[in-house]
């Protein structure tokens, strides 16, 4: 159970621990472009967020009667995960700024770029269906 006490204190640590006390205070414009960056990650999760309801409501029906459904969960799923990690990505580019180390890898980009690819490569594969169907 030690990696639950590590985890419980690491934890812990994070949410009582404001992050403007670690460090020393950097140039006022890193910070405000981080925060611009975590909010434009934020406006894509709207976006996806949107996009995907508007599939499902909007978007007349495939030839497969699914497909509508499939794309929309996809969008909002992606959506999910942004908004889900975009503070802590957020938090962990500030604690590198405050103290002068590199920034931290993110694979937040990647799994936006692939989701994203994976909902087009699905939506031509029901538009080429409905193509060759002969469904409008």
């Amino acid at each position: 159970m030690e990696w639950l006490r590590r985890l419980r204190h690491r934890t812990r640590d994070r949410w009582t621990r404001p992050v403007h006390t670690v460090g020393e205070e950097p140039d006022y414009r890193f910070s405000l472009a981080n925060e611009r960056t975590f909010l434009a990650w934020i406006r894509t999760a709207l976006a996806l967020l949107a996009g995907g309801v508007a599939v499902v409501q909007l978007v007349p029906t495939f030839s497969i009667g699914w497909a509508r459904h499939l794309l929309g969960i996809a969008l909002i799923v992606l959506a999910i995960a942004i908004a889900a990690t975009s503070y802590a990505r957020w938090e962990r580019r500030e604690h590198a700024i405050r103290l002068g180390a590199p920034l931290p890898p993110s694979q937040l980009p990647r799994l936006t770029g692939l989701g994203i690819t994976v909902v087009m490569v699905f939506a031509l594969a029901f538009v080429l269906v409905d193509v060759a169907r002969g469904h409008r």
